[in-house]
């Protein structure tokens, strides 16, 4: 376990966020995730960096949601302030206590401390987008996240492991040829406007022209695996089915059907779970228009675990993501969410970008 967790460690710090004497990092977990982040702080220090180490402790955010009066919802740490502002690196380890199910809304009470944020939301977004703030998100397992995935807990630290290259003998080199491989479909990617995805249940076309296709190779996530990009806000035309299951603000989602037309998705059903994407369509106008679409290439991650940060990296998959913008892929859509939702290319699947096939059944074919 420790040497693991010692490669994990070194990989977040010298090839995610890549820190540099003096440079000020944030560290930000839950108390579960002491053994990671110990590793984290002492990998920090031996690169010369600042850490700084914030961990929420059981039932945190339920006091706080009960206790707090208004004042006390509008108050933003300065730590928080001082990270979003002048910091120059973002550790999120995601190592949650229990399934957001399972929590109480508190809705009044969130939007207050939500909009007391906005302008450190805003701050992290643009910071991020211009690589001001390197930051990278990642997981150390706990029970909550093994149950929402049905896995025992050792199943699902294996899964992570994997995902991640942890039990190769360099991580890092993994992740620098996983991110030589995909420049190349980047770069292809960047020199041409039509994309058109067709598969099972699926055939949407859109464009990208003025936008730029992205190469997600581990340094803004870990595990990563995909390219991505925003398509044209009014260019997506077609339907898609996406054939895995999704998890979005606690409630899951089965066989999730899009109809689009001109950017705007006209209709929608769901085997399961169809009046969560009835309240989501109805957030915002920004709801019902995609600010992503993107293509899984982590052939390590095969089996959906209902969280995003993997199920989205699945090989053989594509996602499109209903909802919010990235500034860097040049997307200019604005909604309050941004929910992937995945389609399986696996078998017959193709992509054609101006026309020629340039993925099939899963793989890049150029």
């Amino acid at each position: 376990m420790a040497s693991i967790l010692n490669k994990y460690a070194n990989l977040l710090v010298n090839y995610c966020v890549s820190l540099k004497p003096g440079e000020k990092l944030l560290v930000q977990s839950s108390t579960l995730a002491e053994p990671l982040v110990r590793e984290v702080y002492r990998a920090a220090l031996q690169a010369g960096a600042l850490p700084h180490i914030v961990m929420d402790f059981r039932d945190q955010r339920n006091i706080k949601m009960a206790e707090s009066n208004a004042e006390q919802l509008q108050y933003v740490s300065p730590l928080y302030a001082m990270a979003m502002e002048q910091f120059d690196a973002y550790i999120y380890i995601r190592a949650p206590f229990y399934n957001r199910s399972t929590q109480k809304a508190y809705p009044d009470k969130a939007k207050i401390e939500t909009a007391a944020k906005k302008k450190y939301r805003n701050l992290y977004t643009q910071r991020t987008a211009s690589l001001q703030l390197k930051r990278t998100l990642c997981e150390y397992p706990t029970v909550a996240h093994a149950q929402n995935a049905g896995l025992s807990l050792e199943q699902y630290a294996d899964f992570i492991y994997n995902a991640c290259h942890l039990y190769d003998d360099n991580p890092q080199a993994c992740w620098e040829e996983v991110s030589i491989n995909q420049q190349a479909a980047v770069d292809l990617l960047n020199t041409k406007t039509k994309i058109r995805y067709q598969g099972e249940g699926i055939d949407i076309r859109f464009s990208t022209e003025g936008r730029t296709w992205i190469n997600s190779d581990g340094k803004t996530n870990m595990p990563s695996g995909e390219v991505y990009t925003a398509p044209v806000d009014d260019s997506v035309n077609g339907t898609i089915h996406f054939a895995y299951p999704s998890m979005f603000m606690g409630e899951e989602v089965e066989g999730i059907t899009l109809w689009v037309k001109d950017g705007w998705v006209e209709k929608w059903e769901a085997k399961k779970g169809k009046k969560l994407l009835d309240r989501i369509f109805n957030i915002d106008k920004g709801a019902r228009r995609f600010g992503e679409a993107a293509i899984g290439t982590n052939m390590r991650i095969q089996t959906p675990v209902k969280n995003i940060l993997f199920d989205e990296k699945i090989g053989g998959t594509v996602h499109m993501a209903i909802g919010q913008a990235y500034l860097q892929n040049g997307g200019t859509n604005q909604s309050a969410i941004h929910w992937d939702m995945i389609a399986d290319m696996k078998n017959g699947g193709k992509i054609y970008a101006d026309d020629s096939l340039i993925y099939d059944s899963g793989q890049f074919v150029f």
